[in-house]
């Protein structure tokens, strides 16, 4: 393990004065029950500081960012950027879930890759950074993995519903999304699935759930669709 949470610490840019803070910040409930390590050896506490601290500082960024924005669209971004989709999308691009510490049962059933286990993982490594170095430091790793590149992730947050408006606005035929694929046991499907206008495809997306491959597969069809405009 430690050679992985050096490898961690590499990918993230931040290297712990306190590594079992990293550890905890890793670990899942369904491991720490495992184990025997108790509820306060996962990383659940660590989420709920964690939490905190995303919020502030996406606050204060946003504040910034759009000084002539007012309270309520303010408040709409926040909750498009801190959501557990859009967290486990940046957390996908570390990829954070390849150095959880997860139970067995949790591991066999796709724990790696649920957009619930890494966004709280995602939470905790924010909060563990915080103990560990101050809020400096995690502000730093907040806004270079999660407040980077920011209009990209409110267009994927909000992908079904602008693409929906999109076409809606330019094209006489509607929008539909089918399955192409679905693989897997029940516990840990993989879903395939293509936006379509009409019968032209625009986009396709992959995910654990119909939702999920709906939501990637919009967001390819909007940046299609802006290429051409």
């Amino acid at each position: 393990m430690n050679s992985q949470i050096n490898q961690l610490q590499k990918r993230i840019g931040y290297q712990f004065h306190d590594p079992s803070l990293l550890t905890q910040a890793l670990t899942h409930s369904s491991y720490a029950n495992e184990h025997r390590l108790g509820h306060c050896q996962c990383n659940e506490r660590l989420e709920f500081l964690g939490d905190a601290v995303l919020e502030l500082t996406t606050s204060e960024f946003l504040y910034h960012k759009y000084a002539d924005l007012p309270e309520g669209d303010l408040t709409k971004i926040r909750a498009s950027i801190v959501c557990e989709p859009t967290l486990a999308y940046c957390a996908s691009e570390i990829p954070l879930g390849e150095y959880l510490l997860l139970g067995k049962g949790e591991d066999a059933t796709g724990g790696r890759s649920r957009s619930s286990v890494v966004s709280d993982a995602m939470e905790a490594v924010i909060g563990a950074i915080y103990l560990d170095g101050g809020f400096t430091n995690a502000k730093e790793y907040i806004h270079r993995f999660i407040l980077n590149d920011i209009e990209h992730k409110q267009l994927f947050y909000d992908s079904k519903t602008i693409l929906q408006e999109m076409v809606q606005s330019s094209h006489s035929e509607t929008l539909s999304y089918e399955i192409l694929k679905e693989d897997g046991p029940d516990h840990n499907k993989l879903f395939e699935v293509r936006a379509k206008i009409g019968e032209q495809e625009i986009g396709r997306g992959t995910g654990r759930t119909k939702k999920a491959a709906e939501q990637v597969a919009a967001y390819n069809g909007i940046l299609k669709l802006k290429s051409k405009g």
